[in-house]
């Protein structure tokens, strides 16, 4: 690449960063709605795996022109030599594309990266809206049933095939907005978007992710008013221990009880854990009784997955440590720390926001463990830091 400037290749390596940003919001458009792709597979590739690979190597050129010094290219090429392995081992690329697109996210300009998500998704979501209110694609609401829940009741999904699938969006739409626009709008607009997600979970019946929106826009109102609230370490520290600490804890505990000997039924120990099932609508049982192979209890997680780990459920950490494995899982969950710490360094208040309120969620959906890069909004924010501290600068300066 000595035939380009430094500049011209910063500039292709922007283009080619937006061209695989671009595709993957598309692909997860797509997969949100009722839209059918298994037409557009092409032999025994599906059309997603197809555009998956396209993305991959669009990130991956990107990662390539761009500027590295020596120190940068051996960290790099050590992650990537580790994710290999994993997928190697596991025959799951995931890691691997997710690895190279924050790669790629590293010189970016964050701010506009970020509203480009938030428009092309906005947009993407209010067609879809649109087109099921029309009645040209998909069902404003589920008919009338029970949904284990003692009762029957009426949940809209609005052309996006389930309530929570449609609350994911809207949730994701709220967690952009306050990134990008929290610390400046007034009170009234914050106001205004709390309504708007109240209404989104009481059409959906989404009552868990009511109280981690709530939860959410209470530490959002504090980091509003309180001027001096970014500046105190305990904070941060705070957050540090619900996550990844006691999120995960409570994934692997769940991941342990949800099945349980009848002897140990009788200990008061079994009634906490039947409570907590009832309350997240049987999300630990399910983690063993949903499926022959009890996919999710903690006798199926390996050191490193492998292909037959490839079963969907809710709770997000136990996925994540199911799909990917025991260790990548321990080094998702040391990068959140280290977010967390870069962060406090920053004093970056909005972004620790959003990773507390992602990470909690999490615990009780899965919507952002899944392989559509899209989905998971604050990747871009995740690269630009990692890059930061990779070079050791710049991590003590406000976003």
């Amino acid at each position: 690449m000595n035939y380009l400037s430094e500049e011209k290749r910063a500039k292709l390596s922007e283009v080619l960063f937006y061209v695989a940003l671009t595709i993957e919001l598309g692909i997860m458009l797509l997969e949100k709605s009722d839209i059918d792709r298994t037409k557009l597979s092409f032999g025994s590739l599906s059309f997603d795996t197809c555009l998956f690979y396209v993305t991959f190597a669009v990130s991956f050129l990107a990662v390539l022109i761009m500027k590295h010094d020596k120190k940068e290219w051996m960290i790099l090429g050590a992650i990537l030599v580790f994710v290999i392995i994993c997928w190697r081992i596991t025959r799951r690329n995931d890691l691997l594309r997710y690895t190279v697109f924050l790669m790629a996210a590293k010189n970016i300009d964050v701010k506009k990266v970020m509203k480009y998500i938030f428009y092309v998704s906005a947009a993407g979501f209010c067609l879809t809206v649109l087109l099921a209110c029309s009645n040209v694609l998909g069902d404003i609401a589920l008919p009338l049933q029970d949904y284990g829940r003692d009762g029957e009741e009426i949940r809209y999904v609005f052309g996006f095939g389930h309530p929570n699938t449609f609350y994911g969006c809207v949730y994701s739409l709220v967690l952009l907005w306050i990134w990008i626009y929290g610390e400046k709008s007034s009170l009234k607009k914050w106001m205004i978007v709390f309504f708007i997600n109240i209404c989104a979970c009481v059409l959906t019946k989404s009552r868990t992710a009511m109280l981690i929106s709530i939860l959410t826009f209470a530490v959002g109102f504090l980091a509003k008013v309180i001027k001096d609230f970014r500046e105190k370490k305990i904070v941060y520290v705070s957050t540090a221990v619900v996550t990844p600490f006691l999120c995960v804890l409570f994934s692997v505990s769940a991941a342990i009880f949800c099945y349980m000997e009848k002897y140990e039924q009788s200990k008061k120990l079994y009634d906490v854990i039947f409570w907590l099932n009832y309350k997240l609508t049987d999300r630990i049982s399910n983690l063993y009784y949903d499926s022959s192979s009890h996919a999710g209890y903690i006798k199926t997680w390996k050191l490193f997955s492998d292909r037959a780990s490839d079963r969907d459920f809710d709770m997000g950490w136990v996925k994540l440590f199911y799909e990917c494995g025991i260790v990548p899982g321990i080094a998702i969950a040391a990068i959140v720390a280290l977010l967390i710490y870069i962060c406090y360094k920053k004093k970056d208040i909005w972004t620790l926001i959003i990773i507390l309120s992602l990470s909690i969620y999490t615990v009780v959906e899965a919507t952002f463990v899944s392989r559509y890069i899209g989905r998971l909004f604050i990747l871009p924010v995740v690269g630009v830091y990692l890059g930061e501290f990779v070079r050791g600068k710049g991590i003590e300066n406000n976003v």
